[in-house]
């Protein structure tokens, strides 16, 4: 039996772009050509990019991605390639399916058996699911192909492939980042290799798409269940590996990637998530307002990392409730990060809505309207200069916000993506000293100041939210957790707090739906991971 040399490449696709992916795929076959490499491995739906969602629905699509597929064929001559891509089936049915591509020609097809339909997933909306395990010879060698979940399940197609006699399985992915999502593949990977007794090549997508990112992070993983070696995570790879099962050896051409820590990751993954947001749509330029505070300080620090501090500009629209320290607090921000920032004074806008408010609101106290009416302008403020200089407006909310309702609809809200969408407040700041660490960006006075909107006199987030360090906590256990009122009780926390916290969760539903889209980190985003209905009178332990 010969040695046989395995490439496993992590892309970044674009979904919908064919000759640009074709162009990807090809352009990583000549390189693991080059690298003596003998089969080269891509990740799943690969022609096409991950998810394609309802494009899968139209047929010239499907004629399109067999078109780019029979071409990507047509230039892989010299050694083997497993690549993704949705197969218009002979029985008329889609599915998510990999073609071994050999001799300039597409040969064996595999067809996921596995079709997750939970969290960010919807693959039951889009393809049947296959049957038949392929297990097929490269020099000697026996090797299985799965795609995706079908290697999550016990007793699964993973397990059929080696039960036919695979000594080496390749799985390509598209598998979503979430925050310890490497560690769960890593164990998952283990157990599958123990109970099949097989070599396991796990290939995955990387990049940004829409509110998902992919992270990379393929493995390579030995009969015994122990790692051999890893990709990068947030970047695009190479991983070749040298494998001889007839003797069990097993050699890492290439050095394995070092895993980041939990915060660096975070960070990477919302950095990428920014980059490929506004490359792949076409913006050059971003432009956000900076407060002072410390969500649109890490907001701004990621979008420099992502696009460069040439490409991000910076507004402050102070009005009358606005401090001085705050004013002083967004120029240093912006000065550390090099930035260009503009100081907009609107509190004479605010003054003439309430001047032509004043015959309608009366002698009425001052109360929301009157604030969300600041935040309302800031947003019209910033719209208007990304509409006349061709900028997209990135909003700087957080998870613990978005999650509570505590942002203005077509305020503070408005943009055109939400950069810490998915950060809850606590992560927040563990971000930003993470970020410090690297370069010092964020002032003392911006990470120790308590939390405020500045739309009131003396007004702070404390006046309407329980401190961050106890509503944190309590929104994981509902949103992510699923648990019920009396549950989260159950863990040590005040009832009058829960029921506060998971009422307003509940009536803001409305307000997120209608929030710029923004990057997963958690294990269950706002969005595609929970779709509860508006118009919802069921209430938890009630």
């Amino acid at each position: 039996m010969a040695l046989l040399r395995i490439a496993l490449c992590q892309i970044n696709t674009v979904v919908g772009d064919l000759k640009g992916n074709a162009a990807r795929i090809n352009a990583r076959c000549a390189a693991a050509a080059e690298a003596g490499a003998d089969i080269a491995v891509f990740p799943e739906l690969t022609v096409c990019g991950y998810p394609p969602e309802d494009l899968l629905h139209q047929p010239h699509f499907l004629y399109d991605c067999q078109v780019a597929l029979r071409n990507i064929a047509t230039a892989v001559s010299d050694i083997y390639a497993v690549v993704g891509f949705p197969e218009a089936g002979p029985d008329g049915k889609i599915y998510n399916s990999a073609a071994l591509l050999q001799g300039g020609q597409v040969g064996h097809i595999y067809r996921k058996v596995e079709l997750p339909n939970y969290g960010v997933f919807d693959e039951q909306r889009y393809f049947a699911a296959g049957r038949e395990s392929l297990v097929f010879k490269v020099k000697g060698t026996k090797i299985g192909i799965t795609i995706c979940q079908d290697i999550w399940e016990d007793k699964g197609p993973a397990w059929k492939a080696a039960s036919r006699g695979a000594e080496l399985i390749l799985n390509i992915n598209a598998s979503p980042y979430h925050m310890s999502k490497g560690r769960e593949r890593e164990l998952m990977l283990r157990d599958r290799a123990i109970e099949t007794g097989a070599w396991l090549a796990y290939v995955n997508l990387v990049g940004g798409q829409d509110e998902l990112v992919f992270d990379g992070q393929s493995m390579f993983v030995r009969p015994d269940g122990t790692l051999l070696t890893q990709g990068l995570q947030f970047q695009e790879d190479m991983l070749v590996v040298d494998l001889d099962t007839a003797t069990g050896a097993a050699e890492a051409i290439t050095a394995p990637a070092a895993p980041l820590s939990d915060a660096a990751e975070v960070y990477a993954a919302l950095v990428l998530g920014i980059r490929d947001y506004l490359g792949k749509n076409g913006f050059t330029t971003a432009v956000l307002g900076l407060s002072g505070g410390i969500d649109s300080a890490l907001a701004a620090a990621i979008a420099v990392d992502a696009v460069g501090a040439d490409n991000v500009k910076a507004v402050y629209l102070p009005t009358r409730f606005s401090s001085d320290d705050s004013r002083n607090d967004a120029a240093e921000i912006a000065a550390n990060l090099k930035i260009e920032f503009k100081d907009i004074d609107i509190d004479a806008v605010f003054e003439a809505y309430l001047a032509t408010l004043r015959p309608y609101f009366g002698t009425l106290p001052f109360n929301v309207a009157e604030e969300n009416l600041q935040a309302r302008i800031r947003g019209t403020m910033l719209m208007a200069l990304a509409n006349k200089f061709h900028w997209i407006v990135l909003a700087t909310g957080n998870k613990s916000e978005m999650a509570v309702g505590y942002a203005t609809l077509y305020g503070d809200m408005a943009g055109g993506f939400e950069v810490i969408k998915d950060v809850p407040k606590t992560l927040v700041y563990k971000l930003a000293d993470y970020r410090n660490g690297v370069s010092p960006v964020i002032p003392d006075s911006v990470m120790h100041k308590a939390p405020t909107a500045e739309l009131r006199p003396d007004q702070k987030d404390t006046d309407s939210l329980p401190p961050y360090a106890v509503l944190d906590p309590i929104i994981n256990a509902y949103v992510e957790q699923d648990l019920s009122p009396d549950e989260i009780e159950a863990l040590g926390y005040e009832r009058a707090t829960v029921d506060k916290v998971t009422l307003l969760i509940d009536r803001n539903e409305y307000k997120r739906r209608q929030a710029p889209p923004g990057i997963k980190i958690t294990a269950k985003a706002f969005g595609k991971d929970r779709r509860l209905p508006i118009t919802n009178g069921y209430r938890r332990g009630k």
